[in-house]
């Protein structure tokens, strides 16, 4: 179980790392997480984002080696597909956004609005990739430290897409609440809409 659970959490982060480092040869800057001159919101909440996403890797190795599968077998069984399926759903995302993906709101950088292939479904699929390895390697390898920075580094991630969605509003228009209107914030189409809070 071990391995398995070592196996979700490297895969992941090589796409991720992978992925930054094929950005970087054509000299984009893929990282923009509490990067910038401004000290404003978004600063602050990417900079605890970081330390929060770092801290839970940390402790998700540490669950892994140390402390070893606690819950009944079907939880660890469905933690471990859980963490399958947010790899899975992670590395689709980081593939459709092509050039356009960045860690971070990239004030600076024109990028594109990605609406095909897996966005039709998730407006944020790379953030449901990680909320599902969270998850489920919380499941797999169940202590109340993991739970706690597991709970800690969802809630940021949450409040990162609140603020992603603010400026894609703002730099998207019309164009981005259409789509709102249209597709989940995590999985899922909206076949009406009667106005009003869209989530």
């Amino acid at each position: 179980m071990r391995l398995l659970g070592m196996g979700i959490l490297l895969f992941f982060y090589a796409v991720y790392i992978g992925k930054m480092l094929w950005q970087k040869r054509k000299g984009i800057h893929t990282d923009q997480i509490a990067k910038g001159g401004k000290r404003n919101s978004i600063f602050y909440v990417e900079l605890v984002l970081k330390v929060a996403t770092y801290a839970v890797v940390a402790v998700e190795v540490i669950s892994i080696f140390a402390v070893g599968p606690l819950l009944p077998q079907s939880c660890i069984i469905c933690g471990f597909i859980l963490g399958c399926i947010g790899d899975v759903i992670f590395l689709i995302a980081v593939v459709t956004m092509k050039d356009s993906w960045r860690a971070g709101i990239a004030e600076e950088d024109k990028t594109e609005m990605v609406t095909c292939g897996i966005y039709k479904i998730s407006r944020n699929p790379a953030f449901l990739g990680f909320d599902c390895v969270y998850i489920g390697l919380a499941l797999m390898f169940f202590n109340l430290p993991l739970l706690i920075f597991s709970l800690f580094a969802l809630g940021m991630l949450h409040m990162q897409i609140l603020q992603e969605e603010q400026y894609l509003t703002k730099e998207f228009g019309d164009k981005y609440i259409d789509y709102k209107r249209k597709v989940c914030r995590y999985i899922g189409r909206k076949f009406w809409y009667a106005g009003g809070n869209e989530e």
